[in-house]
């Protein structure tokens, strides 16, 4: 049987799959040829990322699909109900990147509290000619610790946000219509663990009590964060979003940098992906991240042997 991953697979994940048996195909094939492609080469299994779209036109026209797998969390980019309803099973990775995007949420973090992402672009610009009026600039940041994070959508990914957002000192307050409580575990050298329970609060008190906001959930038919929200939160309160373009509506997003409402933000997706607003990338106070949230080294392996692992049960 034969795999086509569209958007790439790890060598751990092709080295399974191969392993039993599996073909690998690790050809790029462009949007619009998907559908002939996997017909012609009869493909059983198609896993994809955020990149490559598998709407019902895909679904209904290749008859040999077995499995769409997508490496990473959302699926927003595959009708999944309507690849299920045809018999097709439909197999994610929710957990393999998770730390991976929480720890690009604290890169954003401490970036923007100490101007970093405003620094980068600086220095090389007039850094030999206007040090000092720079270091001006840039030595009024804050910290992190003492400072309250306000995790919207507490699922694996928030939860590891929370992880970490502890380890350092912050306080957390989360938020999610499908989680009430759980416990978040902290793991320390020489097998020492603490065990912190988290109950979730409404996103109006969420919103109002948090110093900084890190977004975690799917994509939304409209934003989550518009205007409203933001009127109700801190003056000077940062926000971070690599969960889904669209969840923050951009234009009031940049307005409130620009009034100082909002002192920072940190975006790895965006509204018009992958074209995203000039008006945004052109924005120094934001720190930008092409998407790469789940793109470390380590999560692409989990990934893949997460995928591979999860085919080998269904077909094999």
């Amino acid at each position: 049987m034969k795999v086509l991953a569209n958007d790439g697979l790890s060598p751990v994940g092709v080295t399974a799959l191969e392993k039993v048996g599996f073909e690998v195909i690790l050809t790029k094939v462009a949007q619009e040829q998907l559908k002939s492609f996997i017909n012609e080469h009869n493909i059983s299994v198609l896993l994809v990322r955020s990149a490559t779209k598998v709407r019902k036109d895909i679904i209904d026209g290749c008859p040999s699909l077995k499995i769409i797998g997508r490496a990473g969390v959302g699926m927003d980019n595959i009708d999944v109900e309507h690849a299920q309803q045809k018999g097709i099973n439909v197999i994610n990775t929710p957990e393999s990147s998770a730390a991976s995007v929480a720890e690009l949420v604290f890169a954003h973090l401490f970036g923007g509290v100490r101007y970093l992402h405003d620094s980068n672009r600086n220095m090389p610009l007039s850094g030999d000619s206007e040090f000092k009026d720079l270091k001006k600039n840039y030595a009024a940041g804050t910290e992190l610790r003492g400072k309250t994070l306000g995790i919207i959508g507490l699922g694996k990914i928030g939860q590891e946000v929370a992880k970490i957002a502890l380890g350092i000192g912050m306080k957390v307050i989360a938020s999610d219509d499908k989680v009430g409580e759980t416990n978040i575990t902290l793991h320390f050298y020489n097998d020492q663990v603490v065990t912190i329970p988290i109950k979730t609060e409404p996103v109006a008190d969420l919103i109002q009590e948090s110093d900084f906001i890190s977004l975690h959930v799917p994509a939304q038919k409209k934003p989550l964060i518009g205007k409203k929200e933001i009127d109700s939160m801190k003056h000077g309160v940062g926000i971070i979003n690599t969960s889904r373009g669209g969840v923050i509506d951009e234009v009031a997003l940049v307005d409130a940098l620009a009034d100082g409402k909002v002192s920072f933000a940190g975006l790895d997706v965006f509204e018009n992906e992958p074209t995203p607003a000039i008006r945004v990338l052109m924005d120094q106070r934001i720190s930008l991240t092409p998407h790469i949230g789940g793109n470390t080294l380590e999560a692409q392996e989990r990934i893949g042997r997460d995928l591979a692992r999860q085919i080998i049960e269904i077909l094999k």
